[in-house]
């Protein structure tokens, strides 16, 4: 069991999007409401007074859409100022992105990954939504912003959905070719899209693959991260390519994460909730943080034996929530 010194943390939970695999169409959308939200000051003191104490010091923050929060740029200052942070990254559909970039970098910010589920306009607009058109070149924009800027690693990362971008593979693949950006594939997951996942399913790491390793060769790649993706590299390319196998390689024992949610409650698993805290409404009803470290520290006691392992490669499961509830 790797050490857990990773949390995930979901400052909002509405999106701006509404993609297939994550606010499926039909799903009931009860958003939290602004004043359950933990706020700037709340989130800051259980960073500060919990979970840095009890060993975390990498931070991800997430969505919804993160770049939704107010005063996003100066949480991304108070947390990344604060010494014990060894790691501070965020993930975005990078449809604001654009005009902040430079500020999120100067506050010190470094690690992004932007969701790019396809270089095809029309089927980037059937898989968010239909909002617009207009909004793959913005997300375009946002992504070259943050590759002027110097964010590194740029991580993009690619839900893949059988028959509606699966074709896309090689071309996404070969956008590592000349640049040194970090593009993973991540397998479709039934999370509030039962429907969906049902009639279509999806598509393996090991599939994606051999469709590159056919077209180009692929070798392991020397860049390791700290994350579930298993990585490999183009011979020659600048950049690197990696797999996220959630349904067909359970890699739970590798799991080093924990969540928490734009309302404040702790969870030590994706896909299982026993155990979880309400950090929120404990800090609210005056329980020290004192308290609270113990609590979290029990849970990074048994977090072993809640998280989701043990099931059969591609089990369907039914969750009450869809992935942008959750956090990603």
């Amino acid at each position: 069991m790797n050490q857990v010194d990773y949390l995930r943390i979901s400052l909002i939970d509405r999106c701006n999007f509404r993609c297939q695999y994550c606010m499926p169409e039909g799903a009931e959308l009860n958003y939290i409401l602004k004043q359950q939200l933990l706020t700037d000051e709340e989130l800051l003191t259980l960073i500060q007074e919990v979970f840095i104490p009890v060993g975390f010091s990498r931070f991800r923050l997430t969505g919804g859409e993160p770049l939704l929060r107010p005063h996003v740029v100066e949480l991304v200052g108070a947390i990344a100022s604060l010494p014990q942070t060894q790691d501070l990254s965020m993930t975005t559909n990078g449809f604001l992105l654009a005009p902040i970039a430079q500020k999120l970098y100067d506050a010190g910010l470094r690690r992004i990954n932007i969701s790019l589920d396809s270089l095809e306009a029309d089927t980037f607009d059937l898989i968010i939504g239909n909002r617009g058109r207009g909004r793959w070149q913005q997300v375009w924009d946002g992504i070259q912003a943050a590759h002027r800027v110097g964010f590194d690693p740029l991580k993009l990362n690619v839900v893949v959905i059988p028959g509606v971008n699966d074709h896309e593979v090689l071309n996404l693949a070969a956008l590592t070719l000349d640049r040194n950006w970090h593009v993973r594939f991540i397998e479709f997951m039934p999370i509030g899209n039962e429907q969906l996942f049902g009639d279509r399913g999806w598509v393996t790491s090991a599939q994606l693959r051999q469709q590159i390793r056919d077209r180009w060769g692929l070798t392991d790649s020397q860049v390791r991260g700290a994350g579930p993706a298993d990585v490999f590299q183009i011979p020659g390319a600048k950049g690197t390519l990696g797999f996220i196998s959630q349904m067909s390689e359970c890699f739970c024992d590798r799991c080093n994460r924990m969540r928490l949610s734009a309302d404040g409650w702790l969870r030590p698993c994706l896909l299982n909730e026993a155990g979880q805290i309400d950090l929120k409404t404990a800090l609210r009803s005056g329980v020290s943080t004192a308290q609270l470290r113990e609590q979290v520290k029990h849970l990074l006691d048994i977090k072993p034996e809640i998280n989701f392992k043990g099931r059969d490669p591609g089990t369907v499961g039914t969750y009450t929530r869809t992935m942008s509830q959750i956090g990603g």
